[in-house]
C-alpha cells in the first residue's frame, strides 16, 4: 500500500473564473464569509498576502470539528489562474507527513472550470485517503459560486 497519493475534484461554476482565482491569491481572508459553516475565519500570520511566502491561519469545520492549519502560498502562477498551498502545521498533520493543495480556474468563454488538487503523505498505510477533503472543497467552491451569482 502507497503511502503518497493524490486526489483531484474538478467543479463547473457558472461565477467569473477571475474572480475566484483572485479570491484565493489576493483575498482569502474574504472566503469565511462566503462559507462561515465551512470555513469561520482566515487571518495573515506572515507576509503580504497575495505574495509567494505569506502564512496564513485557517480555522474550519472538517469531518464533523473544528480545525485549524497554517498554510504557506507556495506558489502562485497567474497565467495558470493557479493558487498552491502548503500546510505547515494544523490538525490534517496528525494523519499525513504532508499535504499541498493547488487551486486552478480554467476560463473558456463562458465556461469557468475550478480544480482542486491535493498531493499527499500519509503517516500510516491505515490512514484513509482524503477524500472527505474533497468534499470539503466542493462544498466551498459552491458556496463561492452560490455568493457570487447573488450579487448580479
Amino acid at each position: 500500500m502507497t503511502l503518497s497519493g493524490k486526489r483531484v475534484v474538478q467543479i463547473e461554476i457558472k461565477s467569473k473564473g477571475d474572480v475566484f482565482h483572485e479570491l484565493w491569491k489576493a483575498n482569502p481572508h474574504q472566503v469565511p464569509s462566503l462559507t462561515p459553516t465551512t470555513i469561520q475565519n482566515c487571518q495573515t500570520h506572515e507576509g503580504e498576502v497575495g505574495t509567494v511566502g505569506s502564512i496564513l491561519i485557517w480555522n474550519y469545520f472538517h469531518d464533523g470539528k473544528d480545525s485549524v492549519a497554517k498554510t504557506l502560498i507556495e506558489d502562485i502562477k497567474e497565467e495558470k489562474k493557479s493558487v498552491t498551498f502548503k500546510i505547515l502545521e494544523g490538525d490534517l498533520l496528525e494523519l499525513y507527513k504532508t499535504i499541498v493543495i493547488h487551486v486552478h480556474v480554467d476560463t473558456c468563454g463562458i465556461n469557468h472550470l475550478v480544480t482542486w488538487t491535493i498531493e499527499y503523505e500519509k503517516l500510516a498505510p491505515n490512514v484513509p485517503d482524503p477524500d472527505t477533503l474533497m468534499d470539503f472543497y466542493r462544498k466551498i467552491t459552491k458556496d463561492i459560486e452560490t455568493h457570487h451569482l447573488g450579487q448580479k
